[in-house]
Order: structure tokens, then sequence, then C-alpha cells
């Protein structure tokens, strides 16, 4: 196994764990495209293209998201071990495929909620089975509006008078990015589907629907709103629900457009979740905690 170098005031073991759950976020089939390189006084986050699917991420926005959700993992890592993180996004200086830095800015005490999102970050799974039928309550609601304006982001639940139109824009981005209009799109939205015809009556069609947005839509904010996806993920996983994403719906630009007038035309709309309870899903498989880390700078372009 190969051993980790200390960062910060943090013994190897502790940064192994710190990197073991930084790894653990989510990313569009489970391709996990970011690696890191531990110095005494920094954490770099770099972009993998290694095995990323580039034809269908062609302006590498969905990189980047997944790349922030890792990075929202390794500040709460870190908090949790006793380390302020202080974060640059695409340092100017730093290398190519380099999408942010993590520094120390000293001691602190992980707070009560911070040590709830590191312990939910190991239970956190995308949820492909149906949901149960409990509504998630006004207080949960609330919760994840919440999780997403501590990252200064915005989280629209979804009105049932809006469900129509978002529905269709799902089918749309469906067809759009995989050219079929097959069963699993109408499951994210809890239509009528074959993929659900073995669900009974006990569980609910109609899961909450909620839109991630940023005021802008730049590089950096791609990262800032992977980063508000994760938080907002790990605090539903808190609280005991499940949640999963269909990368298509906001990966495709048209649609973008679409949904961002559909919600008032001021919010660049990031990523769409599907939020309730359900049964556990397996774990995704993960690369060892030693293979996430370099040595020394990939040649690459700049992400």
């Amino acid at each position: 196994m190969r051993r980790f170098p200390p960062a910060f005031d943090l013994v190897p073991d502790q940064v192994a764990q710190v990197i073991q759950l930084a790894g653990l976020a989510p990313s569009p089939h489970n391709s996990q495209p970011w690696r890191f390189r531990v110095l005494p006084h920094v954490i770099e986050v770099h972009a993998d293209r290694f095995g990323w699917l580039a034809d269908v991420d062609l302006t590498d926005r969905e990189l980047r998201m997944a790349c922030g959700a890792a990075l929202m993992n390794l500040r709460l890592a870190l908090a949790h071990a006793g380390v302020q993180p202080v974060v640059t996004l695409l340092p100017r200086l730093a290398g190519p495929t380099v999408v942010a830095e993590v520094r120390s800015g000293g001691h602190q005490r992980p707070e009560a909620e911070q040590i709830a999102l590191v312990e939910a970050i190991s239970d956190r799974r995308t949820h492909r089975r149906p949901f149960h039928p409990t509504a998630v309550s006004v207080e949960c609601r609330r919760g994840l509006v919440q999780a997403a304006r501590a990252e200064n982001a915005w989280l629209h639940l979804i009105q049932p008078s809006e469900r129509g139109a978002l529905e269709r824009l799902v089918h749309r981005a469906r067809l759009t990015r995989l050219g079929d209009g097959g069963n699993e799109l109408a499951a994210w939205t809890g239509s009528p589907a074959d993929a659900e015809s073995e669900a009974t009556a006990e569980f609910d069609p109609n899961p909450l629907l909620a839109v991630l947005g940023m005021l802008r839509s730049s590089p950096e904010d791609e990262l800032r709103a992977g980063q508000a996806l994760q938080r907002v993920w790990l605090t539903a996983t808190a609280r005991g629900l499940v949640a999963a994403t269909p990368p298509e719906m906001a990966a495709v630009p048209d649609i973008r457009d679409d949904l961002r007038r559909l919600l008032g035309g001021s919010i660049q709309p990031h990523a769409l979740l599907r939020i309730g309870y359900g049964a556990p899903s397996p774990a995704a498989p993960r690369r060892d905690p030693g293979e996430l880390l370099i040595d020394a700078f990939p040649a690459s372009n700049r992400t």
C-alpha cells in the first residue's frame, strides 16, 4: 500500500483518511475524475481525464462539477480532522490540471453539522430504486435549501404546477444526450414507465424534485455548484433521505436555457435532484486511496 505524506499538522494516516473520504464523491458513470497532490502546506485537486467521456462533456462542465463534489468532501474531511480549509479555485499559477488548492487557515473544532456531513459521506449513494411514499417534511426541505445557501447556491423545489414542463424537458434532454427516449428518463420525474413496472403501490412515483442553481455559469461557478450539490446531497443523507441526479438534464445547453426560463430566468441551473425515502442502494466500486495520489503535474490542458 502506498504511504501517504504528511500535510498541515496531519500525520500520514490522517491524510489517507482525508483523501479516501474525498474520493467518495459522486460522478457521472462513477468515473471518479479526480486526483490529489499532497504537499506539506497544500493539497491540490486535479481533474483526471483518464476514462472521462469527453465526447459527451465537450466543455468539461460535468468534469468540474464532479471535482467540485470531491472538493466538498475534502473540505469536510479536513475540518473534521481539525484543519480549517482555505480554498482557491482554478489558481492561475498552478499546474494545467489543478482545479483547486486547499491550504490550512489554522486549527478548528469541527461543528456538529460538519461532523454529521462527514459521517454521511460513506453512506451517500446514488439511489436507483423506487422511492417510498413518505413525503419529505417541511423541516427537511428547509434544511436542503439552507445547505445550498451555505455554498452561495440556490435550491428551487419543483412545484406541482411545474412538473409537467420539467418532465418534457427531461424527455428532450434524454433524446438529445443519448439518442433514445428509454424508460429511465421517465423514472426521473415519476412518470409511469416499464422501468418501474415492478413497483407496487407502496412506492411513491413522485419524489421531491429540486433544481440547484447559481447566479452565473463560469468554470469557477461549476466547481462551486459541484460543492453545493454535494453539500445538499450529504445533508439529505444525514437526514435519512436518498437522492439521485440525472446528468443529462443540465448537460445540454438548450435544455438548461429552457429550464432557466421555467424557473424565472435569473438563475443558471446546474443540476436536478430527485430526493425522497427508499431502501439503501449498494456502494459503487471505488479506487484505492493510494491510486488517487499524484507526484507531479500531468501534461494536459487546463480544464
